[in-house]
């Protein structure tokens, strides 16, 4: 048959969209267990909460706040034992009574499992791209192997008794423990060993001769990987382009499939092992994980230290609208079976939640998890697993003996350097010492040359910065007026107006840096190469404030000197004009780094700006007399220095505006508290994008019911250790209360920053 020109293009295009198509099919199917996803357009993703309720969360693209609380079409799913999912919908066991309930992301409420199988019980589901078969037995008992039942869904949010049953006649007499589901077809291990396969497209899985037991196994789009009883290795059958090569000699103890990979759960360490279409670089290193399950490109796992979601993509780093909620999540399945060796049984007290004992709605169940083997590089296991708790990993710099040496690779080589180098140091410390005395007899045999040599200093120093320095008479420049000043210690100096405006380019826009009440704020260079800011008096600022209250402020900022504080370089008061220099803060404002365009900034970051930032309020309240009182304490008033210390700016500056307020410390420490909000929500102080607008009237009450987790920004990485975060919004729910005398002194904020960052450090 000839074809034309013109319709071999179309034939062509046809054939190249097809590929495309086929090409963008996302599919991601695993085991039964905590946690699972729903793949496709409408895709989302499910875990079993860790209150003991069994309650099920779920969380979407472009939602940050994603709980079944919160989002209303996911609110209405029962408590479940199981959780698995297909193309756009979800299913579950009941956790009473272990019959089926499936829903999409349209209505949770609509049970989407066929009339003649709602009330059947099952101990084992899983779903397919549009079919679920599931195991018949209760969940609740011991014996975990039955005959299976097979359905079509209807993924429009409608119950059909009719439809046609998705059931092949040949394993009708067949007793299985496992089973697995994908495109077009159902896997699944056969009681005493083996594994048969069934389903339209079952014949492209090619699982022959195979006699082994499977603990688990997991579904691609046209390939299942199981792992051995026996060995603990992972075995694959099917479509060599989604697995490649799984890992040979690794054992494993968990399971999931993505769109063009599979990912385990090592048995040794817990850590997550890919292969497939993925690159290995954005695999969380360092973290154990409980669980896991995949949406196509994406990945997230019940980390096993502290119970929170960690996601992240298959061949790229987390898309944006992706982050799951900071949550507590189930770290297994209630089973009635004992926890036998190799494992041991949830201990739900390590939570710290009064009256939590179980995280079982049936209280004669229990979660088994596998115990880790090994520790990751760098960690030495200090306690073995028990019945009730896993094997404890602690850093090998804590290592005393020679218990850990082996695992730590000590020998006894290097521990022989090691003592070399401390004899070399205590070489050094000891002519230190000696240095030191010799230096402090020089200085005893000569305090009457010091003693002159510094009054004679002295004499050209002043202890106020304002008052005149004694000055030689310059006949072609203007005499300062009576306010200027020399240096107050060294630190503090007076600049001539010209200097300034070439220092500036002459106050020029380009210079400009910021404006507030009291006026515009440039950058400069001065001659010697140091970078300052300069802040110009605006003619409502001067018009406002008389000489006596300028001379007042400028005494206050001459006597302030503190790493956390934007310290006065020097002022000019020339021509009407009133000039402060100040130190220049490369890195910006905080609020411009939270709100604005400037580089996010990571969590250890946040808490240690939270902390130096209390350190600077605590200079002015306590070190300072009689104290000082900032009054205009917020983001965009703490500047980021060039070596990312945070230091407040502002400081005893009196505008018009707030010239007649009360300021005192207890306001200081409430507009604090609102700094803390937003480090650690990143919301601005006022939002009408939100309901309700205001940061404390929307943050407040999430702390006040423990639900502070809520709050914690999502467009920064989840730290592992999420405990640091709390802790800094129980601070500033203190800081927040509208009783005055309830607020903490900002000396004991200090103090619980400052272990807040000790310990936030290991995020």
């Amino acid at each position: 048959m000839d074809f034309q020109p013109g319709f071999s293009f179309v034939l062509l295009v046809v054939l190249l969209l097809s590929v495309v198509l086929t090409e963008q099919g996302v599919v991601g199917f695993g085991s039964m267990g905590p946690i699972s996803a729903a793949f496709g357009d409408n895709g989302f993703f499910c875990a079993i909460d860790a209150s003991g309720k069994q309650e099920v969360f779920c969380w979407e693209r472009n939602n940050s706040s994603l709980s079944s609380s919160v989002l209303g079409h996911f609110n209405a799913i029962p408590p479940v034992a199981a959780l698995t999912g297909g193309e756009g919908f979800m299913c579950g066991l009941l956790a009473n009574t272990s019959t089926p309930y499936c829903w999409n992301s349209v209505d949770s409420g609509t049970n989407l499992v066929p009339n003649m199988f709602v009330n059947s019980a099952y101990s084992h589901i899983a779903a397919g791209k549009d079919h679920v078969c599931a195991v018949r037995g209760s969940y609740f008992s011991s014996i975990y192997s039955g005959n299976v039942d097979c359905w079509q869904v209807n993924n429009n949010s409608e119950r059909r008794s009719d439809l046609v049953s998705y059931f092949d006649p040949s394993i009708s007499n067949l007793v299985f423990e496992k089973i697995a589901s994908g495109e077009g077809y159902t896997c699944g291990g056969i009681e005493h060993g083996g594994i048969v396969c069934w389903g339209p497209k079952s014949g492209s899985i090619e699982v022959s001769d195979e006699s082994d037991n499977y603990v688990n196994l997991a579904s691609g789009k046209d390939s299942v990987c199981g792992i051995s009883e026996l060995t603990g290795e992972v075995k694959c059958w099917g479509g060599n382009n989604t697995f490649v090569n799984p890992p040979n000699g690794t054992r494993f103890v968990d399971l999931t499939a993505g769109a063009r990979h599979f990912c385990g759960i090592r048995e040794d360490n817990h850590g997550i092992d890919c292969w497939g279409t993925h690159d290995s670089s954005v695999v969380p290193k360092g973290s154990g994980f409980l669980a896991i399950a995949s949406s196509g490109f994406i990945t997230c796992g019940v980390r096993e230290d502290d119970l929170l979601l960690d996601c992240w993509g298959s061949e790229e780093p987390l898309p944006a609208g992706y982050s799951p909620p900071l949550q507590l999540s189930s770290p297994g399945l209630c089973t009635a079976d004992p926890c036998g060796e190799g494992k041991f049984a949830f201990n739900a007290s390590i939570l710290s939640v009064q009256d939590l004992t179980s995280l079982c709605v049936r209280k004669n169940l229990n979660i088994c998890s596998p115990c880790g083997s090994n520790c990751s590089k760098g960690f030495f296991a200090s306690s073995p697993c028990s019945a009730n708790a896993d094997r404890v990993c602690t850093a090998c710099n804590l290592c005393q003996n020679s218990s850990c040496w082996d695992e730590c690779k000590f020998t006894s080589s290097s521990h022989r350097e090691k003592l070399h180098q401390v004899k070399k140091l205590g070489i050094i410390i000891g002519s230190s010492v000696s240095g030191f005395v010799l230096i402090l007899l020089g200085w005893c045999l000569l305090p009457r040359l010091v003693t002159v040599r510094n009054e004679e200093q002295r004499k050209k120093q002043f202890k106020s910065c304002l008052r005149k320095p004694e000055v030689e008479a310059d006949t072609t420049d203007e005499l300062q007026p009576t306010l200027s000043a020399a240096l107050s210690i060294g630190a503090t100096q007076i600049f001539r107006l010209s200097e300034l405006k070439d220092a500036t380019n002459g106050f020029k826009e380009f210079n400009e840096v910021g404006r507030g009440s009291y006026g515009f704020v440039y950058k400069a260079v001065l001659p010697d190469g140091r970078q300052v800011a300069v802040k110009r008096a605006n003619a409502n600022t001067i018009i406002h404030t008389n000489g006596r209250e300028f001379e007042a402020e400028l005494e206050i900022l001459c006597n302030i000197r503190h790493c956390n504080i934007v310290n006065l370089v020097g002022y000019c008061a020339e021509m009407g004009e009133r000039l402060l220099v100040y130190e220049f803060m490369t890195h910006g404002t905080l609020h411009d780094h939270l709100h604005g365009e400037l580089s996010p900034l990571n969590w250890n970051f946040r808490l240690r700006i939270a902390m130096q930032v209390a350190k600077g309020l605590e200079y002015l309240h306590r070190d300072c007399f009689p104290p000082i009182v900032h009054r205009d304490v917020k983001a965009s008033n703490i500047l980021l220095d060039s070596e990312w210390a945070a230091r407040i700016a502002d400081v005893g500056l009196l505008t018009p505006s707030n010239r007649d307020l009360d300021g005192d410390l207890e306001s200081d420490v409430y507009n604090f508290g609102i700094v803390l909000l937003e480090i650690l929500s990143g919301r601005k102080v006022i939002d009408n994008d939100y309901t309700p607008p205001s940061i404390v009237d929307w943050a407040l009450p999430l702390i006040r019911k423990g639900k502070a987790a809520a709050i914690i920004d999502r467009n920064v990485a989840l730290p592992r250790n999420v405990e640091p975060l709390l802790k800094l919004a129980e601070i500033a729910e203190l800081a927040l209360r509208e009783d005055r005398g309830e607020r903490p002194v900002i000396s004991e904020i200090v103090m619980w920053l400052e272990q807040i960052v000790k310990n936030g450090l290991t995020l």
